[in-house]
């Protein structure tokens, strides 16, 4: 009966996060998904604590009950602009915990082989299962908990690195021991000669070392990759985490977490190739830590950058009847979303053709800017996307660029050694006048130069974004 229930409700969890993660693709499902998904963790946990081989509640509770104060903690404090930070630390609790699960049913298998038969017998949960294995079916075993460890670890480091990077309390640019590629390469070899090791003898010392080596290439690899490719490796951890997940679901016989880490590791994996494309890099060069990059000796930028005031900007607002608004990053940090949804009202109410083009990749995680906008009430149906809105900029008469570099640089289409050479762009430069607003003359997360804000028609609106849009609204007439 227990098993029964147990499967029953893993299998209503299952479908409940299929539901949420379909949901997700979408502004006006989102929200329901996200219930969607609560509600199946919800049974999951509950189908978890009383099925079979339950025990231990006093502890249970007391662990989900600091989880869910730390959560909650989390949820209200953290800025949107921290959304990629937090998402990298969740990785890592989720690689972390990979690693210690796995480590728990190796010292399991052994306590369990060196039992007689009548000792077996009295085991409950994990260690029953255990007992009744045949030998072959642990050598399986062994298998799945060393690749639940192995890429749990590369996950637990890789992702400590990745927050470190996002916060910025980790040098953002591409870094790597000397060797390279090699140590990345002699630490994979040595996993797998491990394996062979780990897989004849049963040992710990050979699952110790392959974690040592682990969690290097973890660390390496994330170091090597650089700031501007940040987004596909926080998609790409989440994708490992998945699959971390899933190996040691198979070792614990957990149905429910084998069919979570496959939707997580896969839905991962096709969104960091989503993102490659859109940022037109290599999917295997990026996960490997970096391979490629510039050819040459980058384009010269000349001219010079011209500022604007907030009154030649609300009068060319103001004579405008085609508006196109591109946020990035800069608008998340100032949090001028609202103050861009004023904008926008006052502008619509006015009659003007008022869009927002959203670029894959723009905010350092996909779908950030349409939250924002979402957020501060901007209606759905004026939100692009880069494909349906890039070819209408040369007949709009303004283009506003608030807090982007990186999504509307033309190098990427003129420089073939730009270190975003080829990368789709939203080509704002076409409009009659673009207006960019940026806190200085700084050249962003990523540390590339824009020819942008050097053009004729370009003018720069320095400042806090949500303060100078404060500023230009009451001139908005």
């Amino acid at each position: 009966m227990e098993y029964g229930f147990t499967t029953a409700a893993y299998v209503v969890a299952a479908i409940l996060f299929i539901l949420a993660l379909g949901g997700l693709s979408g502004q006006e499902s989102a929200k329901r998904a996200v219930w969607y998904g609560m509600a199946g963790m919800a049974l999951a946990v509950s189908a978890t604590l009383f099925g079979p081989g339950a025990g231990l509640w006093f502890l249970s509770l007391i662990l989900i009950a600091g989880g869910g104060v730390i959560g909650y903690q989390l949820a209200t404090k953290v800025q949107m602009t921290q959304m990629p930070e937090l998402v990298a630390a969740m990785h890592s609790l989720v690689g972390l915990a990979a690693v210690l699960v796995g480590f728990i049913a190796h010292f399991e298998i052994v306590r369990v082989s060196g039992m007689d038969p009548v000792e077996r017998g009295t085991l409950e949960g994990f260690a029953a299962l255990l007992a009744y294995k045949t030998p072959v079916e642990i050598n399986i075993l062994r298998v799945e908990l060393f690749l639940g460890i192995f890429i749990g670890a590369i996950t637990f480091t890789g992702s400590v690195i990745a927050y470190g990077k996002l916060a910025g309390k980790v040098n953002t640019a591409a870094a790597k021991l000397p060797g390279g590629h090699m140590l990345n390469a002699s630490a994979a070899a040595i996993s797998v000669l491990s394996l062979i090791w780990y897989f004849n003898t049963g040992g710990f010392f050979p699952l110790f070392i392959m974690t040592l080596a682990a969690l290097f290439i973890g660390y390496h690899l994330i170091m090597g990759i650089g700031g501007a490719d940040m987004p596909v490796v926080v998609s790409m951890l989440n994708s490992y985490s998945g699959w971390a997940a899933a190996a040691i679901g198979f070792s614990l016989g957990n149905d429910l977490l084998i069919v979570v880490g496959a939707l997580v590791g896969s839905s991962g994996a096709i969104l960091s190739y989503i993102m490659c494309k859109a940022m037109n890099r290599s999917f295997i060069s990026v996960i490997l830590g970096g391979f490629g990059g510039p050819a040459g000796e980058q384009m010269a930028v000349e001219g010079e950058q011209i500022a604007i005031d907030s009154d030649g900007v609300a009068t060319a607002l103001n004579e405008a009847d085609s508006i196109i608004i591109i946020p990035g990053y800069g608008m998340a940090v100032a949090q001028a979303q609202s103050a861009v949804a004023e904008l926008t009202r006052k502008l619509r109410a006015k009659g003007k053709n008022v869009r927002f083009a959203i670029h894959p990749v723009a905010g350092r995680l996909p779908g950030h800017m349409n939250v924002l906008l979402a957020e501060a009430k901007v209606p759905y149906d004026i939100v692009m996307e880069m494909d349906e809105i890039n070819e209408d900029f040369p007949t709009t008469d303004v283009a506003i660029v608030i807090g982007s570099n990186d999504i509307v640089n033309p190098a990427a289409q003129d420089d073939p050694n730009s270190p975003i050479a080829g990368m789709p762009v939203l080509e704002c430069w076409k409009a009659k006048q673009v207006f960019v607003s940026k806190r200085g003359q700084g050249t962003g997360y990523s540390g590339i130069e824009n020819p942008l804000f050097y053009k004729e028609n370009t003018r720069m609106f320095y400042g806090d974004a949500k303060k100078s849009l404060d500023e230009l609204l009451p001139k908005i007439e």
